[in-house]
């Protein structure tokens, strides 16, 4: 096991970065670009996730949060925790120009 004690935890946008990898495969877009990670909380010891989904009845909704907890543990390499919010996602949650380049908005 690593010793962690001493190490700052990363950046929230290198985390961010880190989450990129994780997609919606029903809509082909990552989480951070859909605007599903709504907060955030990086600490040396410990991070915590809270995330929604598209649609509370996602079919892939497990998966996807569990992939999100393994990413940011596996980058932080401190025990993570997710928290499923229950706010509803509206497209306009996307980040500004991937919706544009996903062709949902002209």
């Amino acid at each position: 096991m690593t010793d962690v004690s001493n190490r700052e935890p990363l950046s929230e946008e290198a985390v961010r970065e880190a989450l990129r990898q994780v997609v919606d495969p029903e809509i082909g877009m990552d989480v951070v670009s859909l605007g599903l990670i709504r907060e955030l909380t990086l600490e040396a010891d410990r991070s915590h996730v809270k995330m929604l989904l598209t649609t509370p009845f996602c079919p892939y909704g497990p998966q996807m949060l569990e992939q999100v907890r393994l990413t940011v543990q596996d980058v932080t390499g401190v025990p993570t925790t997710i928290e499923f919010s229950p706010e509803l996602w509206d497209p306009s949650m996307i980040e500004e120009g991937a919706a544009q380049d996903w062709g949902l908005f002209y």
